[in-house]
């Protein structure tokens, strides 16, 4: 067993090493691009941002996005219907917004996720004018240059589509909260890595003329995943997906030990379904970081227990557990440089990104456990079972 955890041990020394260096090579790309002026196009655009429910800060996040430096733009904020809660809000936020706002009312989703009804009725009903579409969610807080910045690159027109990521911030604090942040940060760091481009929904840019020609609305005809179809729809036409990091979008977020389950199992059974060669990889890699580091606590608890100390074993385990922090703590120092706004937010919540990354894994271990098993998930209220990439039921609705 100890020859086994050896073996472990060494695949996770050499694992923990070329994260660090992706990790180093992932800042100096997100350097680069932020040092770069970002151009002069500005289309007219459609920025699409789809609301569910009243969730923590929602009238602050929706009012960022009526505030972009941005020259011309209109909103269409798209829900299911006019009792939900969230209707008096948008209707606020709409009143005194600078750029015209407008809101669509989608109605029920049939075979298809809520958001994704959202979003398919707001762009069928989009005027002719509009050049770029952008889709955000309402649970972030974009900046003032940030759809300019992510609308710039479709100056080149055969560029599929432009995109960010979120960066999950704990709201209040809290245990469950800090580990959603710690979470979320691998994701984040996972754009720009080679062909790793996928259309996050909360941020991604794209040509309306593209959206049409990738056929956009067909991809997302049955589907519960807006950005893995629409990612899908794009790279099945030989289009690039460009990162934009220095489009981070912060998501201040609370979370309980039911909901960090609920929106982490959530993501891996979608990623299951779309990604399944993803969902694999991160069986894999998080299964083998839980396994050696379990295994070398077992082998440790062993020794202990027959009167030896297995320190030895003990200080392998905190050495791999020792660079996942350290790969944590890259990931914070760059989004730093990237979020200056946010630093001391970020800084005040510094061990959720460093020493909770050491037990990500595990979760993650567990969530990919759970996707082998289950294709049922809770989102926003609503109970779906994902039958295909292309089929989706709608189970049940216990909330608006």
């Amino acid at each position: 067993m100890l020859d086994v955890f050896y073996i472990l041990f060494f695949v996770q020394l050499f694992l923990g090493f070329y994260s660090l260096w992706q990790g180093y090579d992932w800042l100096r790309m997100a350097r680069r691009r932020m040092a770069r002026h970002p151009g002069f196009f500005a289309p007219r655009v459609a920025l699409i941002c789809p609301v569910k429910g009243i969730e923590p800060g929602l009238e602050q996040n929706l009012t960022a996005l009526t505030e972009f430096d941005y020259p011309t733009y209109e909103i269409f904020f798209t829900l299911a219907s006019t009792i939900d809660p969230a209707y008096d809000v948008l209707r606020r936020v709409s009143a005194r917004s600078k750029p015209p706002a407008h809101i669509v009312v989608a109605g029920r989703p049939v075979a298809c996720s809520e958001k994704v009804n959202n979003l398919r009725v707001a762009v069928e009903q989009l005027p002719e004018q509009f050049e770029v579409m952008v889709f955000a969610d309402s649970d972030g807080c974009p900046g003032k240059h940030w759809l300019g910045r992510l609308v710039a690159p479709l100056a080149d027109a055969k560029l599929g589509a432009a995109t960010a990521m979120r960066w999950l911030l704990p709201a209040r604090g809290g245990f469950w909260s800090a580990l959603a942040a710690a979470w979320n940060a691998p994701i984040a760091t996972l754009h720009g890595r080679g062909g790793a481009h996928f259309c996050w929904g909360g941020g991604t840019a794209i040509r309306r003329t593209t959206f049409e020609q990738v056929r956009g609305l067909e991809y997302w005809r049955g589907s519960a995943s807006d950005d893995y179809s629409l990612t899908r729809a794009i790279q099945s036409n030989a289009r690039r997906i460009e990162f934009v990091p220095d489009c981070l979008v912060p998501s201040p977020h609370d979370a309980t030990f039911q909901s960090l389950l609920e929106f982490t199992n959530r993501q891996m059974i979608i990623t299951r379904v779309y990604r399944p060669g993803l969902w694999a990889l991160a069986l894999f890699s998080h299964g083998l970081y839980s396994a050696t580091e379990s295994l070398g606590l077992w082998i440790s608890l062993g020794a202990w227990a027959a009167g030896a100390t297995g320190l030895h074993t003990l200080l392998l385990v905190f050495a791999v557990a020792l660079l996942a922090i350290g790969h944590g703590a890259q990931r914070l120092i760059a989004v730093t440089e990237i979020l200056p706004t946010w630093r001391a937010k970020m800084l005040q919540f510094g061990w959720a990104w460093t020493l909770l990354a050491a037990l990500v894994p595990f979760l993650y271990t567990w969530n990919c456990g759970v996707a082998l098993f289950s294709r049922r998930i809770v989102w926003r209220g609503i109970r779906y079972r994902l039958v295909s990439s292309t089929q989706t039921q709608v189970l049940s609705s216990f909330s608006t």
